[in-house]
């Protein structure tokens, strides 16, 4: 299946199954909207087009040179060639795809079509009183060795990957577990596989395959294949990994039966994103991932070249020599020649350095200008975690409101319109646009809404105010001792607070009608700001002891603001039992929709402004208006003595500045609704495995690659958490922390019927659920940058689409040897047609 290696930065690493998936409410208040959970029909997204169309200079064989070597960037040298290992890497994805059998490959719209390299047919034959599928393999497939590929090799790969023997040291056994039996069919060409159970993605089962040899026994399996393989079968062969360099060498396969390799030699060039510009401005890389500004780089290039300017003038333009002016030039050729002879030595020294540097600098260009940049969306997305386990964030209405806060399709457009791709949000965790399986569930939780995310943070407790004690108070358990215990004191004190609060109230609005009225709110904010309130980095996560139902006083707002926010009217811990209660019925019951209830409805119809009532069951009394100005946002919130602030952990490497530029957004808009956030960067080797698997973080941004088979890999991604026999928690994949026994049940059906169009109903009846956990919010769909030399060609932004690797190579009459002095002018055109200039 088409691959997704786990990109720079803050990518969580894929599961060892080698295909895409690797390692892979609208409320207000309290009401979850009815209609946003009823699911869709198959008719409203089964023909969704892709959203960005693969770019890799399609070219017919025929016009492709026999011949050549293509040195291809990667991240790393593979840790295993076995790619059903717990470290297995995208590195080991790519040789997998090129050396070893794929029974199904994804197309471009990320839909799995039968690979007849390998098979004739594949399909269900019996459903009762057992599901069996029947594979009719391509009778001239063979492994390396000469050796057909049959029956065997299915029946080593089911028992090493069906979980029953441990001393196989798989990651995941997901679909191998359900098959009872493997037997040969009418001859060697045909195998039959009997499952114990329907499994509706067996599609996805079987590749890669390996040989027998690699499977058989698991000596061979758990160290054998680690650093080699006995047996291929692809268009190329592993000729050899290079233990110092790590290049992984791929020669053309003499026994491949299928259209046979353009390409003799493909070369895996480890080499950090980070470095890549270097490299490419060195010439030694054919095909590589980039990065925005090396995309930007190479545009520049290409525009020079088409304006005519080589690479000296092009640094005299914008490079190095570009501050050079002539009056400066005569001042240094002054001082280079002067009486002075230190001075002298200094500047002659200095004008040798910066000659080297315009030499360097107008080398690189002219090298760039020999490759395009090659974009599309890549088939993985960006999202937002927010971890459920502890602290504010355990809260689903603070979550939800984190999520009314975020502005996804500004951030969408921040990531990809400089770029010239489509910027609209994911609406789907399970699939992306032009998949199956896709439908926009978003509606489930809501769009931005600045109102609606502080009246959820309202309901939960959490007001400006909030974290501030009386004085002589500490907070924390000698307050809840206090609290507890009732004293008169505190009695009276709460109602002399009480007294002062409804005199405050009967006071006229004439406090705001002049200028020197408002120096008091002025002086308040300006003291909210000395005294922590205002945004800062020095906010401190506090793990609180927050209960569902746990009805606490709330402080009243600053009068200044000209609003009042009182205790919340609803019993806030029956939010969470209205919202499974309320989704419940919906898998039968599509007729909520037309019934015009719930968000879908509203957002149909124009809605009467109410003034005079505030968001249900947000606020009381009735008649008190919903926080509707920003003053109230500038003030931090808290609750019970503490502030609201989330630990926020990004990516602190080279390759991660979008990244972080895209987390910098994110705090303002945090920020406008009271939340505060601890921005913590960390080292990219320690972001994924110290941080977000193991919790240790609020808010984190990652991606996950789609996947063609979102009821087996999905779930794991997604499964609630269940407690292990020493207290912890078990996540699978699910490092949000947030999940719901109906979300599982919703996957195992989906997995478990032969129904197709049933099994897409069932995964996008989980979806919406998953939007309405608010545990992970998808933003924006990964840009694909890929830099190619300018003759290569069936080569570049793949998308979905997974590589054709024997149809990889340079175009005829324009050799990697004469791409290396000049750019063939009509792909470079071609390039300046796409890129535009538009990355900026």
């Amino acid at each position: 299946m088409s691959q997704i290696g786990a990109p720079h930065g803050g990518t969580c690493p894929k599961s060892p199954r080698s295909r895409t998936l690797r390692t892979v409410a609208t409320l207000t208040s309290a009401v979850l909207a009815v209609s946003a959970l009823a699911g869709c029909s198959a008719d409203d997204a089964a023909d969704a087009a892709p959203v960005a169309v693969q770019d890799n200079a399609p070219t017919p064989r025929d016009l492709v040179a026999d011949g050549g070597t293509l040195r291809w960037a990667v991240d790393a040298a593979p840790t295993t060639l076995n790619a059903f290992q717990a470290d297995a890497d995208a590195t080991t994805s790519r040789i997998a795809g090129a050396v070893l059998p794929a029974l199904y490959t994804l197309d471009q719209r990320g839909r799995p079509q039968r690979n007849p390299d390998y098979l004739e047919s594949a399909q269900v034959v019996e459903t009762e009183p057992k599901q069996v599928v029947l594979y009719k393999l391509n009778q001239q497939a063979v492994w390396s060795d000469g050796r057909e590929i049959g029956a065997p090799d299915f029946v080593a790969q089911w028992r090493a990957l069906s979980g029953r023997d441990t001393a196989y040291w798989t990651a995941r056994n997901s679909g191998y577990e359900r098959i009872e039996k493997i037997e040969r069919g009418k001859n060697d060409l045909e195998v039959r596989v009997t499952f114990s159970k329907p499994y509706a993605d067996w599609q996805s089962l079987f590749t890669p395959l390996y040989p027998k040899q690699v499977m058989g026994s698991p000596d061979s399996f758990n160290d054998g294949a680690r650093t080699t393989l006995k047996a291929t079968a692809g268009p190329f062969l592993l000729k050899s990994v290079d233990a110092k360099s790590g290049d992984v060498t791929l020669i053309r396969n003499p026994r491949w039966w299928g259209q046979a390799a353009k390409l003799d030699t493909v070369v895996l060039k480890p080499v950090p994103r980070a470095d890549r510009a270097d490299a490419l401005a060195a010439g030694t890389l054919d095909l590589a991932e980039i990065d925005r500004s090396t995309a930007e780089r190479i545009s520049l290039a290409l525009k020079d070249a088409r304006a005519g300017r080589n690479g000296a003038q092009a640094a005299l333009a914008h490079g190095p020599g570009s501050s050079i002016t002539p009056s400066k030039a005569l001042k240094s050729w002054a001082l280079a020649h002067g009486s002075d002879e230190e001075k002298a030595e200094e500047v002659r020294a200095a004008r040798k350095k910066n000659q080297e540097a315009i030499a360097r600098y107008a080398s690189a260009q002219d090298t760039l200008a020999t490759y395009v940049v090659r974009k599309s969306l890549e088939p993985a997305y960006t999202q937002l975690s927010l971890n459920g386990e502890s602290g504010p964030l355990s809260d689903e209405r603070v979550r939800r409101a984190v999520a009314r806060a975020i502005d996804r399709q500004e951030l969408a457009e921040s990531v990809l319109k400089p770029l010239g791709l489509p910027a609209k949000p994911p609406g789907s965790h399970l699939a992306l646009a032009g998949q199956a399986a896709y439908k926009d569930s978003s509606d489930a939780l809501g769009g931005q809404d600045t109102q609606e995310a502080r009246a959820l943070l309202a309901d939960a407790g959490w007001v400006p105010g909030g974290a501030e004690q009386p004085a002589g108070t500490k907070a924390g358990s000698e307050a809840e001792k206090k609290k507890e215990e009732g004293t008169e004191k505190d009695a009276s004190e709460k109602k002399e607070a009480e007294k002062a609060e409804k005199k405050e109230a009967e006071k006229p609005a004439k406090s705001t009608a002049t200028p020197a009225a408002t120096a008091p709110a002025d002086a308040k904010k300006k003291s909210d700001e000395a005294s922590g309130d205002a945004p800062s980095d020095e906010g401190l996560y506090i793990v609180g002891d927050d209960k569902p139902g746990d009805r606490r006083a709330v402080p009243a707002a600053d009068p200044g603001a000209g609003t009042r926010v009182l205790t919340p009217a609803p019993a806030a811990a029956l939010q969470g039992a209205a919202l499974q209660a309320r989704a419940e019925p919906l898998d039968t019951r599509p007729e909520a929709l037309e019934a015009g209830t719930g968000s879908a409805a509203r957002a149909g119809a124009p809605q009467a402004v109410k003034p005079d009532r505030g968001a249900a069951g947000a606020y009381a009394p009735r008649g008190t208006a919903a926080p509707a100005a920003v003053p109230g946002a500038q003030q931090a919130l808290g609750k019970d003595g503490k502030a609201l602030s989330l630990r926020f952990v990004l990516p602190s490497g080279p390759g991660s500045e979008s990244l972080r530029t895209v987390g910098d957004r994110i705090v303002r808009m945090l920020d406008a609704v009271g939340i505060r956030t601890e921005v913590t960067k960390v080292p990219d080797e320690s972001f994924f495995k110290d941080h977000i698997a193991s919790g240790d973080y609020d808010l984190a941004l990652y991606s996950w690659p789609a996947s063609a088979f979102p009821a087996t890999d999905a779930r794991p991604i997604f499964a609630k958490p269940e407690p292990a026999s020493d207290g912890s928690l078990m996540v699978e994949q699910n490092y949000s922390r947030v999940g719901t026994d109906r979300i599982d049940q919703l996957f195992d059906q989906a997995a478990g019927t032969l129904d197709e169009e049933e099994a897409l109903e069932l995964v996008r009846q989980a979806d919406a659920r998953i939007w309405a956990a608010a545990g992970s919010i998808p933003l924006y769909q990964r840009p694909q940058l890929v830099a190619a030399r300018a003759d290569l060609v069936n080569a570049g932004a793949w998308g979905f689409a997974a590589p054709r690797y024997q149809d990889i190579g340079f175009e005829k009459d324009a050799s990697p040897k004469k791409a290396d002095k000049k750019a063939d002018k009509k792909a470079g055109e071609r390039t300046g047609e796409k890129t535009g200039e538009k990355a900026d």
